[in-house]
Order: structure tokens, then sequence, then C-alpha cells
């Protein structure tokens, strides 16, 4: 690293668990269990599902994520990870089967496929402790942070990459990540997100990385040009030395990301690797894009990007920036649907949108942020009668009945107990008769504050006077009519049930969403 990072992060002091408690905790199969659907370069070769359709564990440690991917019928059974509270050194051995290959001190998915991890609850961090794709496919990482993994000095794991993808890696979607480091190659720390070694269909999207000398490759040298179809969207980096990331071979889409401070060079496109840079913001940077380090170049297609403060430095041997005013030098088609926000608005998307934890909210292309992702309808309004929720879910915290489980008192033909939490406002569960109970379940005790009651399309109204309970004790935690938003006095409980008590024809509710705070 050429250059001190100016921001540091104090390294987490690893908590040590005594002993390994693997406790999973099981919930019914759902169609899918990651919050929207995949974008770019990971919905083509046959898309990225991840576990959709596969069973739902619970993890608490890293040797709970090693067993749940032990104890599947094959290495290709789909499966959804939910991962909660902080994975470390302490917590994460080996655990062996016939349907996996793990290793201690790394998350480790190699040789298997039909995967989904994804943060839920009060968050999942990853601390010091990479996560490694290796010979797999259809993998899905979403919501989750991943902090100070180290190469050299101690603990060290995953070659000091906090996502690291290589050996025949195929569609992998990446979202809403945090990915940080505390410094460059002389503190110990490698890349934040690199791939090498016939790595293709990756999207990053959504996702923040920084504090480090390194943000990512494609390729490990400038003989590894069996990756590309990358994509990169609506992404931050911020303080980084260089690659963010560094191109060798292959194609990569990138747009509507947001950088600031690029301390010696953004995007190195080289060794023949193509790059579309569309309606970007580069902010207090240097050299953003462009060949750099070496003589075999590499192209750009640029449009719509906006460089703000940025400085170029010469053109000389190993060294060709692509300004100070970036021009085209080859033709990229896409071939997948997406929509650009206009650069001047990504600084304030990038904002609200980006990192583990911070409500899932994506941009619907017409610079404005919307919840929930593109792929779900947005929430119908509420009657009068209860006032509608005036904001998206907090941004402190996520939707929990994501992923939990689900039952009720009876369903209607056609409907289940399970479309109340799968993110999706177009399916719902009625009960058989005009009245009746859904619940929103968990495997331990879960701190609750607000709830919110959600009606499909066409059928406002419905929903009479209800009681929201604690299903733990029987006490009442609210009482009205209507759907909207429903807040109570924070509690602890393991199952929470929506009581409906009158209604005007069949009610339905389409989702059941729950939040730690209000």
């Amino acid at each position: 690293m050429r250059r001190p990072v100016a921001l540091r992060l104090q390294a987490a002091l690893a908590t040590l668990a005594v002993g390994i408690a693997i406790g999973v905790a099981l919930s019914t199969p759902q169609a899918s269990a990651a919050v929207g659907s995949a974008t770019g370069y990971a919905t083509q070769n046959g898309g990225t599902t991840g576990g959709a359709g596969g069973q739902t564990v619970r993890a608490t440690t890293g040797t709970a994520i090693h067993a749940a991917l032990c104890g599947r019928a094959s290495s290709s059974t789909p499966i959804t990870i939910e991962v909660t509270g902080t994975i470390n050194h302490g917590n994460t051995s080996k655990v062996s089967g016939s349907s996996c290959d793990t290793a201690a001190d790394v998350i480790e998915l190699k040789q298997i496929s039909n995967v989904t991890i994804i943060g839920v609850g009060s968050g999942a961090v990853f601390d010091q402790l990479g996560i490694h794709i290796r010979d797999s496919s259809n993998i899905i990482i979403q919501n989750v942070t991943v902090r100070n993994v180290k190469k050299s000095g101690s603990p060290t794991s995953n070659g000091g990459d906090a996502i690291g993808m290589e050996s025949t890696v195929r569609n992998v979607w990446v979202d809403h990540v945090t990915l940080e480091a505390s410094g460059g190659e002389s503190e110990g720390y490698d890349g934040l997100f690199d791939m090498k070694d016939n790595t293709q269909y990756v999207t990053l999207s959504y996702s923040i990385l920084r504090n480090s000398g390194r943000g990512g490759l494609v390729g490990s040298s400038e003989s590894d040009l069996s990756n590309g179809f990358i994509t990169y969207h609506h992404n931050l980096y911020e303080n980084i030395d260089s690659r963010t990331p560094l191109l060798r071979g292959g194609t990569a889409h990138i747009y509507n990301n947001h950088y600031v401070g690029l301390h010696e060079s953004g995007i190195n496109s080289r060794a023949g690797a193509r790059a579309k840079v569309d309606n970007n913001y580069f902010r207090d940077s240097k050299d953003v894009l462009g060949t750099f380090y070496t003589d075999e170049r590499g192209y750009w297609q640029v449009s719509g990007n906006v460089f703000d403060n940025v400085t170029w430095s010469s053109a000389g041997s190993q060294n060709y920036p692509a300004g100070p005013n970036p021009t085209s030098n080859t033709t990229i088609s896409i071939p997948y649907p997406y929509r650009l926000d206009g650069a001047s608005c990504v600084p304030d998307i990038v904002r609200q949108t980006v990192g583990a934890n911070t409500g899932l909210r994506v941009s619907d292309g017409s610079c404005s942020p919307q919840t929930p992702p593109p792929s779900t309808p947005a929430p119908t309004t509420p009657p009068p009668t209860t006032p509608a929720p005036s904001t998206p879910p907090p941004t402190s915290g996520t939707n929990l009945s994501l992923g939990a489980g689900a039952d009720g008192s009876s369903k209607a033909s056609g409907t289940s107990y399970g479309n109340v939490r799968d993110g999706n406002i177009s399916t719902y569960w009625s009960p058989a008769g005009s009245t009746g109970s859904i619940s929103i379940k968990w495997g331990s005790a879960t701190r609750v504050s607000r709830a919110i009651i959600r009606e499909p399309s066409g059928t406002q109204g419905s929903i009479g006077s209800w009681q929201l309970i604690d299903h733990d004790t029987g006490a009442v935690l609210a009482s009205g009519s209507g759907a909207g938003s429903i807040s109570f006095s924070a509690t602890s409980l393991s199952k929470i049930t929506f009581k409906i008590n009158s209604s005007s024809g069949t009610p339905r509710v389409g989702e059941f969403e729950t939040y730690a705070s209000q």
C-alpha cells in the first residue's frame, strides 16, 4: 500500500466460545428466503436463486453454518442459512460430512451449490473471519458484515479476503453487505471482494467497501483471464487506495456506484478487460478510471458519470489514465434489463440504501429509493381507520419476520401461513372463515416493538377489529381495527399472534412484518 489509510477501525476483540453449540432452528421451506431477486450478470447463465425452495436453518456460530451445509442430503440440496450474532475464530470449526468440505477459521463454501446466507435479527458480523467460495455455484450472500480479515499477523483467514471466490465459481449474488478492513497490505489485509481462477456471473449490489488498501480484483495475474461477467451497482467505495475493482480480462458492468476517497487509482481495466462504466459518481479521488501498473491495456465504455474533485496523473509507462476527459474506447452490449439512476442522484441514493442492517432498501431507477425491492409490488395504502406507515421500516433493523416460522388457526384454500413473511405483498394468508389468527414465531426469544400488517392489492379494508397477542404469555400487546403500523412496548417473545376478531368479508394478510425498534 503506497499511502496510509486515513480512517482506522479498531479491531474487535474476538469472543471465544466455551464449547461449540450447534443449536440449529428449522422453519418451513419457502419460495425464497433472500429478499428481492438477483440483478445484473447473476441473472444470466440460468440465474441465481441460492437456497430458494429448500429448508431454512438458523445459525449463531460458524460451526453451525458448517453443520447446516454438512447436514444436507447432498451438496446441491437447497438451503437458506439465517445468521445472527458474531461469527469468529472461537466459534468456527471444521465439520465433516458427505455434502460439505469445510475448514476451521473460515466460512467454507466449497464444492456445493444452491445456498443462501442471510443476516437476520440484530445483524450478522463475521469478525476477522472471511467467506471463501470455491468450486461452487448458485450462492447468495445478503445482509452481513465482514470485517478485518487478515492474511498476515494474527488471526488469519481466507488469505486476507473478506469475500473471496476462486476455481470454477458460477452465479453468485452478494447484496447489502458491509466489507471493511483497517488498513492495507502492510497492516496484514488484502482484498475485500476478490474473484479468480474461472469465476463468472457475479453481481455485487447495494454494498459498502471501505477502509482498505484494496477494494477487489477479477483475475489473480495477467495470465488469469478466465473470469468475467461481473456487475457492480449501487455500491459505496470509501477510503480505498486502489482496485475498485482491478479487472484482468473479462467483462464488467459498473453503474450507479459512489466512489469517495480513492487515493491511488480506481477502476483499473487491464489485460484486455472491458468495463461499461455508467452513471457513477466519483468524488475527492485520483485516477478513478484507466489502465494502471501495467502496459497490458484494457478498455472502457463511459457515459453519464460525474467527476467531482477528481485529479488525474500524466500518462506514461504503465500508467494510462482515462481522464481528465474520459471517452469510450470500446462498445459493450449488456444482455439483461436494468434502469439507471442519474449520476447526480447517486450519492443520496447510496447513502440511504447500502450496507448490512439498513433495511434492504433499493432504488427503482428513478432517483428515489423504495422498499421493498423492485421484484415485489409496492405496499398498498392502509384504510383511513388506521394511519398508514409514514416511513419505511426503520433503518436500524430488518424485518424480523423474513425467514421466521409462521402458523395460524386455519387457512383458506390456496393460501399459506408462510405467505405473510415471504417479502411478497402479492401472496397472502386468509383464514377459513371471516375470523382467525396468524402468527410469526422464532426458535428463541426475540425482542419486538413494532408490527406492520399489509393487505394485498384489491382487498383493502377487509380486516376489522383485531388484537396483537404475546403468544408466550397470552398478554394483549395492542388492539385496534384495519391494517397498518402497530407500535407497542418492546417485548421479548418467541411467538406473536395477530388475531382477527371481525372482518368485512374474507380478510387477507399479505405481510406480517415485525421490527425490533419503532
